[in-house]
C-alpha cells in the first residue's frame, strides 16, 4: 500500500535573521507522483535528503537522478528544478540555512553547484538529524536556534565522512558517463590479466565502493560480473576461431587463472561445456 501523501514544515521560533549562520526552516514530504517545483531561485542554502522513492534535480544543464540515500544541494541564486518521479515519487526531508559562514558548511563536505549531490547510503544518522532539526523547531524553545545549527554542523560532519569514504554521488551526468567508459575500457584492455577492482580503483584513482556503485547503477552490473562476461564472451569467440588452441589455453587467452572454474562459468552462460560447444560446431560445418 502506498504512503499516504503529507507535507509538513517549521520555521526557526527564534530569529530569523541571518547572521553568522541561521538554520531557516525543515520539513518533510511524501510527494504525490510527478510533483515539480520550479524552474526558481533561492536566496539561501537549500537540502533535501530523499528517504525512499526517487525524482530528479537539474541546476543550469546538469541533471540529475537522486535516490533513496541521496541528498541534493540548492546554493543560493542558482536556477533549479526538480520533480518527483511518476511511478516511485520521493519521501525527502529537508533543510534551509543561510549566513556569513553558510558556504562554508557545504564547501567542508565537498559540495557545490559542481558538485550538488552527496550519497550517504544506509547511514541512519543522517535523516535522523533532519528529523531532529525540525521536531527542534516545532517545539519552538528558546534556545531551538541554537540546537538546530549544532544538528546542522553535525549533519555535514557525516557528509564528509560519507566523501571521505567514498560514498559519493552517483551522478547521472557527462562525468558518471564518462568514468563508466573509462572503466568499460580498461576492462576491455586488461580482462586477459588478473584484474581484481582494488587495482583498478587504484588505475583509475577512485574508491572501489564508488566505482562499483556507480558503474552497476549505469549498466545493471558489478565490474566483476561484466568482466567475468567480458572474458566468457572472448573464450567463446576463441573456441570458434581458434580450433588449434586446447581448452586450457582458451581459458589462460581470456584471463581464466583455473580451467575448471572457466568451464563451470562457460557452462552457466551457454548451457552446455567449452568441448561440447566446440564439438557442436564442427558439427555444424559437416
Amino acid at each position: 500500500m502506498a504512503e499516504p501523501y503529507f507535507y509538513r514544515v517549521a520555521s526557526n521560533p527564534v530569529s530569523i535573521d541571518y547572521g553568522e549562520l541561521n538554520v531557516l526552516f525543515a520539513g518533510e514530504s511524501q510527494t504525490r507522483p510527478g510533483h515539480r517545483i520550479g524552474p526558481r531561485v533561492y536566496d539561501f542554502y537549500l537540502m533535501h535528503h530523499v528517504l525512499s522513492g526517487k525524482g530528479s534535480f537539474q541546476c543550469g544543464d546538469d541533471v540529475y537522478t537522486v535516490e533513496a540515500g541521496q541528498t541534493f544541494l540548492i546554493e543560493p541564486e542558482r536556477l533549479v528544478r526538480y520533480a518527483a518521479d511518476d511511478d516511485e515519487p520521493w519521501h525527502y526531508r529537508w533543510v534551509a540555512f543561510a549566513g556569513e559562514r553558510a558556504a562554508a558548511l557545504p564547501a567542508s563536505a565537498g559540495l557545490s553547484a559542481a558538485r550538488p549531490i552527496a550519497d550517504t547510503g544506509g547511514n541512519r544518522r543522517v535523516p535522523v538529524l533532519y528529523r531532529r532539526i525540525l521536531e527542534t523547531f516545532r517545539n519552538a524553545g528558546a534556545f531551538a536556534h541554537l540546537r538546530a545549527a549544532g544538528y546542522l554542523h553535525l549533519l555535514f560532519a557525516e557528509y564528509g565522512e560519507a566523501r571521505k569514504n567514498g560514498r559519493e554521488t552517483l551522478r547521472q551526468g557527462k562525468e558518471s558517463e564518462r568514468l563508466t567508459q573509462q572503466i568499460i575500457h580498461y576492462l576491455s584492455t586488461q580482462y586477459a590479466e588478473p584484474v581484481t577492482i582494488e587495482s583498478m580503483a587504484e588505475s583509475l584513482g577512485y574508491n572501489r565502493a564508488y566505482l562499483s556503485r556507480l558503474f552497476k547503477a549505469h549498466t545493471g552490473m558489478t565490474p566483476m560480473s561484466f568482466l567475468l562476461r567480458l572474458r566468457i564472451d572472448k573464450a567463446r569467440q576463441l573456441l570458434r576461431d581458434r580450433s588449434e588452441l586446447t581448452i586450457e589455453q582458451v581459458a589462460s587467452s581470456a584471463g581464466f587463472r583455473d580451467p575448471l572454474y572457466f568451464s563451470k562459468q562457460f557452462r552457466r552462460v551457454y548451457g552446455q561445456s567449452p568441448t561440447a560447444y566446440r564439438d557442436s560446431l564442427r558439427e555444424d560445418d559437416v
